[in-house]
């Protein structure tokens, strides 16, 4: 096991040993979790056997493309047929 040395202000570190407390575990535990979880994520969004973390470049990419396939497999997708037309676009009567 390796050990991993962070640097955090002094705020923080108190907020973080309270809440550790709380949780009836150590700040070195909630840390190692939190690593944890986040390789894990990483793997399972990849697919990978060994464990990778994802970028944020990549989650955003994994989270456009469900918000798309969401909007696809419950509205049909996008179809000119779709759009509004001009003159209801533009119609003031109707905004106020």
């Amino acid at each position: 096991m390796k050990n991993i040395t962070v640097s955090v202000d002094d705020d923080t570190y108190r907020h973080s040993r309270i809440r550790a407390a709380e949780l009836g575990t150590s700040v070195s535990a909630l840390v190692r979790g939190f690593l944890d979880r986040l390789v894990q994520r990483g793997a399972e969004a990849t697919g990978a056997d060994a464990p990778r973390a994802e970028t944020e470049g990549e989650r955003r990419r994994r989270l456009l493309d469900e918000v798309f396939e969401d909007i696809c497999a419950t509205r049909g997708g996008f179809r000119a047929a779709d759009n509004v037309g001009r003159e209801v676009l533009h119609d003031r009567d109707a905004i106020r």
